[in-house]
């Protein structure tokens, strides 16, 4: 019998746009069964990369929200441990795992960088790839909102979605605000009539 698939709804922040290059400084990870309803949380700030370099604009950004950068530098663990925690986090669920991003292509490159090079596995199945962490393709958000609702892709952010969509959550470029409310979100859409 085929399990039921379980959503991990996952937001990032980063101190540049390169894996590798720049560093990932925090993810968060919102759990929900098959029909949206919330199963658990984890949040992790993770310590930049050896020898690593910040990009400058991102930089520029962040002091524009300095609420959400000091909350990415409490409790920072070692890239390692990060991705230890969440590949063990993940696994404890039981059921078909499947990573949601918002835009996937975003999250789930910096998360695949992240897991291969200090987890020795990849995010999604890939050519030779022995272990994975989730099944199939992934899920982008926006996208699946995109097909569900009719709207149009400019129409597709945060911003311009109802706030009850989000169940209240801001979107504070913290990522467990970001992602509560993206696992909102994809509740919302799981659950709307078919038309």
């Amino acid at each position: 019998m085929e399990q039921a698939p379980i959503f991990f709804v996952t937001d990032i922040e980063t101190d540049g746009p390169d894996p590798g290059i720049h560093s990932m400084i925090s993810l968060a990870s919102v759990a929900c069964s098959s029909d949206g309803m919330r199963l658990g949380h984890l949040a992790l700030n993770i310590e930049p990369l050896e020898g690593h370099e910040s990009d400058a604009g991102t930089m520029a950004w962040w002091e524009t929200e300095p609420a959400a950068w000091s909350a990415t530098m409490r409790d920072r663990l070692t890239p390692q441990v990060a991705m230890a925690r969440l590949v063990e986090w993940v696994r404890g669920f039981a059921g078909a795992a499947v990573f949601v991003g918002y835009p996937l292509a975003f999250d789930g490159i910096w998360i695949d960088w992240y897991l291969r090079r200090f987890g020795g596995i990849r995010l999604l199945r890939a050519p030779r790839s022995e272990d994975r962490l989730f099944a199939g393709g992934g899920i982008d958000l926006g996208s699946f909102a995109m097909g569900r609702t009719g709207l149009s892709y400019a129409d597709c952010t945060a911003k311009r979605y109802p706030d009850a969509w989000l169940g209240g959550h801001p979107h504070s470029h913290v990522a467990l605000d970001d992602a509560e409310g993206y696992a909102s979100l994809l509740r919302h859409l799981l659950t709307m009539p078919r038309g």
